[in-house]
């Protein structure tokens, strides 16, 4: 597995967070490389969305698999010293049934995991909790009957049991859900569970060890990254490693907000640090 902390320590010229043709991503991997190339970077990691025993339309299928990892390793090739690509996916947690430590994972040449929660269990099934607000608010009602605390503490919930589980090297915008949750309840990350509930999961991540991402897919202009800003000096001063990922799924995003998060955010580490 590949040490984060060696790369991110002498340049900021890296993604390992990027979707393509195999899953929910807009562009084919070679595309994507070059674009990457382009951009200036020197670290590049493709990271599908992982298969899952659910119907999932954003998932890879298994039968993908195999030739996701064989055009990883032609594209190796044919970028040579221009690029240095990885191989990696954004696995789902879904409980004991399935996750990055699932020993599924252990039979495909992974260079590192990602560990995401996207789907929450409901019922007999899971729900993707993950996509646009109005989808989100039909699926409040539909499935949670509104209880928006509910899916918050399950969220959470879900996403230690992955960290303690373990398996997989960085965990994916892990606060995503109070996007959600804010534009459904305004104000309700400033409520006192609510910061439980993340310091919980905080306290599982120093402790297991693994990298943390900020995902800036959506922080572009004034718009929010994941996780808030708010989280990141206890885990900088816990010693964690911070990776700054793009999510890319667009060859024209391969960098979107990263300059801007790590000039406001990142470097500004530096005074908890002096």
């Amino acid at each position: 597995m590949i040490d984060f902390s060696n790369i991110v320590s002498p340049t900021d010229r890296y993604n390992f967070h990027s979707h393509t043709q195999f899953c929910d991503g807009r562009a084919d991997m070679a595309v994507m490389a070059e674009a990457a190339v382009k951009s200036g970077m020197l670290h590049w990691g493709f990271s599908p969305h992982s298969p899952v025993p659910i119907e999932s339309s954003c998932n890879m299928p298994m039968d993908d698999v195999a030739p996701y990892v064989e055009e990883v390793q032609r594209l190796k090739t044919v970028f040579g010293s221009r690029i240095s690509l990885y191989t990696s996916m954004e696995i789902d947690y879904l409980g004991d049934d399935w996750g990055p430590s699932h020993s599924y994972f252990d039979t495909v040449p992974l260079d590192y995991r990602i560990g995401s929660v996207h789907f929450l269990p409901c019922g007999d099934g899971y729900v993707d909790v993950d996509g646009r607000f109005d989808s989100f608010k039909i699926k409040m009602e539909r499935f949670f009957d509104n209880d928006i605390r509910h899916v918050v503490e399950t969220f959470y919930r879900q996403s230690v049991d992955m960290v303690e589980a373990g398996g997989f090297d960085i965990i994916g915008h892990f606060d995503k859900i109070g996007h959600n949750a804010s534009m459904f309840a305004p104000g309700i990350e400033d409520e006192v569970w609510y910061g439980k509930c993340v310091d919980r999961l905080v306290d599982a991540i120093i402790k297991s060890g693994v990298a943390v991402e900020i995902n800036t897919k959506g922080g572009e202009g004034e718009r929010r990254i994941f996780p808030s800003f708010r989280y990141l000096p206890r885990l900088v001063e816990s010693g964690v490693t911070i990776v700054v990922n793009s999510d890319a799924h667009y060859p024209d995003k391969v960098d979107a907000g990263r300059e801007e998060v790590i000039k406001r955010f990142v470097k500004k580490i530096d005074n908890y640090n002096n």
